[in-house]
């Protein structure tokens, strides 16, 4: 129920371990493997070959690998596995931005840093909080299916808008971009969630993409080009001065 604790299990020190398989793909890998093995049975060699390498790929999409979360308060870590593919200046959607009635808390409407995260098929498509705090939004918006690695994805795609809020006020938004093969975003949360940073919020199948809108006056600790890690990759800090202002609201 809303304001239930997600906590992240991927805190402290772990040795490397075989992820484990997020349920949402357990029922396509095994469905895979279903098809290849009857065509075994069946002597059709040329369809149970590629459907037991396709099971492997799909539970591989699937994998759920714990994450150590740096323990900085100042800390934004990557929601998502990938590459940085951009990094610029722009006003948050105004899903994020606008008073939508609830009396929740709302993004300001002017320029501020986003970065985009393409995830390839390769990735693992697990997004994570980008801060430990409250789900105050969660929007889900139906749209196009175009590459992902577009800009005019983040505008005419399938997407979905989430916003937590800190303790302090400080607020991230960020926002699952569904790409040309992925064809569903599945929310792991709702609005009054209270998340650690690193906790899993929800998925998106099969190559996508995730744009974090950084605090006002916050600027990037990545680069174009660079691959991130979810729950792990600092990707920004929180300045002195904005703590500051947040303990004071």
């Amino acid at each position: 129920m809303a304001g239930e604790l997600v906590d992240n299990k991927g805190r402290g020190d772990v040795a490397w371990q075989w992820p484990a398989i997020h349920p949402e793909g357990r029922k396509f890998g095994l469905i895979a493997v279903g098809i290849s093995l009857l065509a075994a049975f069946l002597a059709w060699e040329t369809i149970a070959w590629p459907m037991a390498f396709l099971s492997l790929g799909v539970f591989a999409f699937f994998r759920d690998p714990e994450r150590v979360v740096p323990q900085d308060e100042r800390a934004i870590v990557s929601p998502a596995d990938g590459l940085v593919s951009l990094i610029t200046q722009m006003e948050p959607p105004a899903e994020l931005t606008m008073d939508d009635g609830s009396g929740t808390p709302a993004l300001p409407n002017q320029p501020v840093t986003r970065i985009s995260i393409f995830m390839s098929v390769f990735d693992v498509h697990i997004n994570r909080a980008p801060i430990g705090g409250t789900v105050r939004r969660l929007v889900y918006i139906p749209g196009k299916f175009v590459n992902a690695d577009l800009d005019k994805a983040s505008e005419e795609n399938e997407r979905q808008h989430i916003l937590i809020e800190r303790q302090d006020g400080v607020a991230i938004g960020f926002t699952q971009i569904a790409g040309l093969i992925a064809r569903r975003i599945v929310p792991f949360v709702k609005p009054g969630d209270t998340l650690a940073a690193g906790a899993r919020v929800g998925l998106i199948r099969f190559g996508s993409r995730v744009d974090v809108y950084l605090p006002a006056g916050t600027d990037s600790k990545v680069l174009v080009g660079q691959k991130v890690i979810a729950g792990e990759t600092i990707l920004a800090e929180i300045g002195e001065q904005k703590l500051i202002e947040g303990v004071a609201q």
